[in-house]
């Protein structure tokens, strides 16, 4: 990546936080040691990639120096402005912009399950419902062994333990850094129990993976998923 790109990338990031800070959560791109951690635990063989607020695309030049084949990235970016921009840098990328809180209803995601979910969305922004309905949304779309990975601006675990409990989940540090604006930490997100493949083949689920969502949904008092939140 060029010099003149990465100033305007930020730019572009810097705008957008500037007109929505809450979805938005942070005034510039994460660096290339971030992204280097998000993406160390991926390989090819591990199949297809789900990307969530993917911004820029800086944790998605990372997967495919790790050797992830362009055309085996789905990237999922609420914002049109960077949605637009993925799809010229990423051409053989699938780009679905969408509020990823809907990855569960939308239907869009019932072919090959994903082998891993790379995350840039502004969860500790989030309402926990929300983070119920996007976390247990991505699991539904994923191998029985892939895993949900998270960085976060915070000291712990940027998915609540009650939702963590709810969908049968565990959260586990795997690495951080200061060589970030702001200094971040990375979560590896994975199931806790067995999973039984879904009537229609299409699906991977725990088995109390979808009750989770609901149950925790009516224990916060509502089914709200709040504003579209974005990015990387």
């Amino acid at each position: 990546m060029t010099t003149k790109t990465s100033c305007s990338d930020f730019v572009q990031f810097f705008r957008s936080w500037v007109s929505d800070p809450m979805r938005v959560a942070a005034v510039a791109p994460s660096g290339e040691r971030l992204a280097r951690l998000m993406t160390q635990e991926i390989d090819p063989f591990d199949g297809p990639v789900l990307e969530l607020g993917p911004g820029t695309g800086v944790f998605t030049r990372a997967l495919l120096a790790r050797g992830i084949p362009e055309s085996a990235l789905t990237l999922v970016e609420f914002g049109e402005e960077f949605a637009v921009r993925l799809r010229a840098r990423f051409p053989q990328a699938r780009v679905v912009q969408m509020d990823a809180a809907q990855l569960g209803d939308c239907g869009l995601f019932d072919g090959a399950p994903f082998g891993a979910v790379i995350s840039g969305l502004p969860l500790l922004s989030m309402p926990p419902s929300k983070v119920a309905a996007i976390v247990g949304g991505a699991f539904e779309t994923m191998k029985p062994d892939g895993a949900f990975y998270q960085f976060t601006y915070g000291p712990r675990c940027p998915v609540p333990r009650p939702v963590l409990e709810s969908l049968g989940l565990r959260g586990k540090r795997i690495g951080g850094t200061v060589r970030n604006i702001p200094p971040a930490g990375v979560y590896r997100i994975s199931r806790q129990n067995p999973l039984e493949l879904s009537i229609d083949g299409s699906k991977y689920r725990s088995t109390d993976a979808g009750a989770g969502i609901a149950a925790y949904a009516a224990e916060a008092g509502k089914a709200d998923t709040g504003r579209p939140e974005a990015s990387a």
